[in-house]
Parts: C-alpha cells; structure tokens; sequence
C-alpha cells in the first residue's frame, strides 16, 4: 500500500495520447455492449448479436473519426476541465450522427436497423458517462495523492467578490487554496454560508482565525475603510498569518481573476487614509495645454510631477535633474506609460545650483509653470554640510525662481517640507530659508508663488520603508532611532496631485499645509513590517534602538507656533496665515552668500538669524568643512 502512495506521489507522467485514444475506444466498445444489455434486459437475441459483431468495425470507425476531428484525446487527463468535456461530448455526438446515418440508409434500401436506435440512444449516454467520469476520476486521484494538502483560508467579504475568490483559489494549482470561512461586517449574512464555508462576524477575526486554523486571510472587499481594513489584518498579523488582497476587477486577466493574481499586503495598504477627493477639473485647466518645467525631475516627487503633468494635457514637460540615471530612467518609463505621448517629455541634466545655465534652459523652453522639487532631503548627511544644504536647498532655489521668472512663467510652485516647521536640523532650516526666499525674492511682477508643505511620502527615495524592507530582506536588524519617534506619511500620487490643486486654486504668496491624518509610529510600522513578512521578532530578526540621529525630531509638526491655519475650498488643504517677512534682510543674505566664500559656520549663522525658532541639535558638529 505505501508502494502506491509513493507512485501516486512521485512526478506524474503524461500518458501518450494515442493510450487516451485507445481507452476512449474501448470504453465506447463497454458502453455498446452495456447498452444491447440494458435494452434486451440481459438476453441479447442471437441475431441481434451477430448484428452487432459485424457493424463493430464500423462502429468503431465512426467513434475514431469523431475523437480525431474533435481532439477528444489531447488534453492533459489529470487537468481536465470544462472544455475537455466539451470536446468529448461533440467526438461523441458526430460519431454517434455518422452511425445514425448508416442505419437510416439501410432503412431506406428496405432493410432493417443494423442496430436499434434505442441502442444508439443508450450507447451515447453511457459513453458520455464514461468517458467524462474516465477524466474526473483521474483528476480526483491525482489531486488526492499528488497535490499537497490545502492551505485554509479565511475570506474578509462574503459578497460577490468573496465567491469570486473562493471559486478562483480553489481551483487546481501547485499550491492548493481552501476556503474554510468567511468574515463579514454585514449582521445579515452571519450563520449562514457560501458553498459550505460559514460566514462569520469580522468583530471576531481573531477567534474565527484561531479556530478554523487558516493560514492565510484573503482580504476581497475594494471599498474599505483604511481603518477596518487594517483592524482585520493586524488580527491576523498577530497570528503570524499570510495577508493577501484582491486586486480590483479592472487588472483581472480577461475578467477572470485567478489565484496567482492575488498580491501580498503591503506596509503601504495600512497606512493609508481615505481617498482624498480632488478637483482634477481645476487641475486639468491649469494644465491644459500648458508648458511645465520640474527640477528634480527624476526624483521620487518630481517624476510623479512629471507624469501628473503629462496625464492632464500638458503641452511640453522639461524635466531637469543632475541625476543622468534616474533621469534616463524616467524617459524609459514616460515611452511605456504614455507611448507617443511621451515625446512632450524633454530630459535636461541640470544643476539648481548653476543659476546662468538654469536661465538659458528656462529661457528656452519659456515655462508656464516651474514647480521646484529639487532638494537636499537627507537630515543627516545635511547636518555635516549645512554649506552644500544652503547652495542647493536655498540657492538652488532663488535660482529657479529668478529663472522662471526671466523666462515669463505665471506660476511658480515650492514643494517644501514638514521638517521646516519649528527646524532643528540643518535640512530643516534650508527648507524654512527656501520658503522666505520665495516669499522674498518672488514678491512683485506677475508671477504667482505656491510654497506647498508635507511631510513623509510613502515609498520614497531614502525614507523609511525601503530602509526597513532592505533589513528585512537581509535579515535584519532593523534599526529605530528611538522608540517613540512619530512620523506623517502620504502616497507620491496623493502628494503630488494636492500640490497642483493647490497651485491651481492659490491666488499667490501662499503656503498650503496639507492634512496628513495621524501620525505614524515608526516603532509600530517596523513591527507591522516584520509581521508582514512572516517573521517574528526577537526569534527572526532584531530591532535595534540606536539613538536620534544630528538634528532628527521625534515629531514633526505642520505648522510653527507663529502660524495660524486658514481653511480653503478643500477640507485637506488648508492655508497658512501670511506672516511678516523681512524681505530685504533675506535678500542681503542671498546675495553675501553669492559675493562672499561662506563657510558652514556663515549658515549656521544665517539660520539663526532668519529663524528664530531653529533650535541646532548641539550634538552636529560638521565632520569636515563643506567646500
């Protein structure tokens, strides 16, 4: 008996077709002759019989011809489905057309039935019977002993989505699926089931998980909120379980959807908020047709720009960074995203910093509108070179902004920073400095300035997730830099779609905060990342606590004690109350900076005098001199 388990298990064999043809043969011979028994009630005439042995050959010829035309015998037998059913069924039913004929022209000649229909009738049926149950049966033993034993799987959504799921996981695959229950929100579908799988209360994720011993929760609901959604999965997550979504209906191949199609949540999926309803309407007649310039065009914000830019009609896009790579890279992805939409986008390597070159690129490409994403970022590295954060951050924008304006743009837009509200390092301050230097340098003429202020975005360059996701993936640590850090996160496309719609909407000499929902702990997200990836800590990876990093906040805050939020059309995008700005003094600044060889200290200085709530961490003493 082990011997055929071991065979049945062992690496399956595809029986030759002509073996399939063959059964298929014999088993329509066994179907004849069950159906002379059947009519005669087991006492076959002796004419009747001799009838029979004669007309076999023909018989057979007819059943072999069908069977060829229809292909009856290709398929895979242990894969059969539907349409291999189909295909016996129609080699069947000619077969079975061609024997009637032979015996309608012996009728008509005079003579009588070679075999009776009612034979012919029951012979159909049985060979149906048999060689579609031949095929079953062969599928049922195979997935019995070859497939391995099915993972048990709770469904969240006992609507029509949740069946979809379950048919399509259930289906033969090299990793078995059982749906085993269903959670749901909905009091009237609780204590009953769907196909056998009970649905239960979702308030009682944890219980339902832990008794049915799943394996995995597939979530099938589309429109849910980002809270519940999190809810259910962290129940499972705490059960070290397999979290798995849905994709929306739209991305299912030929509208079916089908196991493999089923995607691992990401950290992404529960730190989201509600879908922020924009004014695309606004945004597309600010566009329409317009001539766009982005620096840090090849960044994480920037590109998103570029391509926002080019989805809503905009006549040309330029598209600067310093960056050659990642520069190409984004002309690749506009070619196989937009197609010959694609030619209105025009890379340029370029450097913020070098203001004559920036002006010769503006004033040929005569921008409408500039929006400026280009920066340093990294509060660290920047703590070490304030000079080199001055030349980019404050500069690098002073520049942009005199270039457009010599080029004759009507809009010029500042995509800043949480991190510039209350600064305590270096990054900080610059992007507080950029902001006065907008507010300074931009006043006057017809160009309209937007300083748009945010903070973390999900997935972008540098920041915390891909940190974490690369730990993870080399088996950690993982490193916090203190346990009760809080962070606000966004989505790029969410981030940069509330920029334009500020820009669009903004009479000018705005700064636009943006409602960023809750803070995140990142302790929290790095454990939930963990979870995610199946991994326990303290068992499968560390986290280690190593200290605030040279200017780093445990919260960042999206408005200074000096600010007063205003409201807007848009409940998500609110104003900050202009303030007073020393305009002349920021410029003197500039200009010193320009003239004269600053050095680290000449910006730490400036800072402090522009700012006076920057608060220098005491600990960041620059390493080296900034050049």
């Amino acid at each position: 008996m082990m011997n055929l388990l071991h065979t049945l298990r062992a690496r399956p064999q595809i029986v030759p077709r002509w073996a399939i043809f063959s059964i298929d043969l014999a088993l329509g011979v066994v179907a004849l002759g069950v159906a002379y028994a059947l009519r005669f009630e087991f006492d076959i005439p002796s004419h009747e019989l001799d009838a029979a042995r004669r007309f076999l050959p023909a018989y057979l010829a007819f059943r072999a011809f069908g069977m060829l035309v229809h292909r009856s015998f290709a398929g895979i037998i242990r894969f059969s489905g539907s349409r291999d059913a189909r295909r016996v069924l129609l080699a069947l039913t000619t077969g079975s057309a061609l024997f009637l004929t032979l015996n309608l022209t012996y009728r008509a000649l005079g003579m009588a039935y070679p075999v009776p229909l009612s034979v012919m009738a029951i012979e159909l049926l049985g060979s149906a019977v048999l060689l579609t149950g031949f095929r079953i049966t062969v599928r049922s033993v195979y997935q019995r002993f070859q497939t391995a034993r099915p993972t048990p799987v709770v469904v969240f959504g006992a609507g029509e989505a949740g069946l979809i799921t379950k048919q399509a996981v259930e289906r033969p695959s090299a990793d078995p699926l059982r749906v085993v229950a269903f959670l749901d929100d909905d009091p009237a579908k609780h204590g009953k089931d769907i196909d056998g799988a009970p649905i239960h209360p979702a308030n009682r994720a944890a219980r339902v998980l832990q008794d049915t011993g799943a394996k995995r929760l597939i979530v099938s609901i589309q429109h849910l909120s980002p809270s519940r959604k999190a809810a259910v999965i962290d129940a499972a997550l705490e059960l070290g379980l397999r979290v798995m979504d849905v994709p929306p209906a739209q991305r299912w191949i030929q509208g079916e959807l089908s196991a493999g199609q089923l995607r691992d949540v990401r950290i992404e999926d529960l730190l989201g908020r509600p879908v922020i309803e924009l004014d695309a309407s606004a945004i597309s007649a600010q566009l329409q047709g317009a001539k766009v310039a982005v620096t840090g065009g090849a960044g994480s914000i920037g590109s998103e720009l570029v391509f926002q830019a080019l989805a809503r009609g905009a006549a040309e896009v330029l598209a600067l960074d310093i960056a050659e790579t990642p520069l190409h890279d984004l002309g690749l992805h506009a070619r196989s995203r937009y197609g010959e939409g694609a030619s209105k986008l025009h890379t340029c390597i370029g450097d913020v910093r070098d203001s004559d070159g920036l002006k010769e690129t503006f004033e040929t490409f005569q921008p409408d509108i500039v929006y400026h994403a280009a920066a340093y970022k990294h509060v660290p590295v920047m703590e070490r070179q304030p000079l080199q954060a001055w030349r980019t951050n404050v500069l690098g924008t002073t520049h942009a902004l005199e270039a457009a304006k010599a080029a004759g743009a009507h809009s010029f837009v500042l995509v800043s920073t949480d991190k510039a509200v209350n600064p305590s390092s270096v990054m900080g301050a610059s992007k507080r400095m950029a902001e006065l230097a907008v507010r300074s340098v931009g006043e006057g003429g017809d160009m309209k300035c937007v300083i748009t202020r945010f903070g973390n975005v999900l997935d972008s360059n540098g920041s915390v997730i891909p940190l974490f996701r690369r730990q993870i993936e080399q088996g950690g640590p993982i490193t916090l830099t203190h346990p009760d850090v809080t962070r606000y996160f966004m989505t790029i496309p969410e981030a940069v779609q509330l920029v334009m719609e500020a820009a669009a909407t903004s009479a000018g000499d705005d700064i636009y905060v943006f409602d960023m929902g809750e803070r995140v702990r990142i302790a929290d997200l790095a454990r939930r990342m963990i979870r995610l990836a199946g991994l326990v800590e303290g068992q499968d990876i560390q986290v280690d606590i190593v200290g605030l990093r040279p200017g780093e906040k445990l919260h960042e805050e999206l408005m200074s004690g000096q600010e007063n939020l205003l409201p807007t059309h848009h409940p998500k995008i609110l104003r900050a109350a202009r303030t007073p700005v020393d305009g002349d003094a920021v410029r003197d600044s500039i200009a010193q900076s320009r003239s004269n060889g600053w050095t680290d200290g000449d910006v730490r200085t400036a800072l402090g005098q522009h700012i006076p709530e920057y608060t220098p961490d005491p600990a960041s003493m620059p390493e080296i001199e900034s050049p």
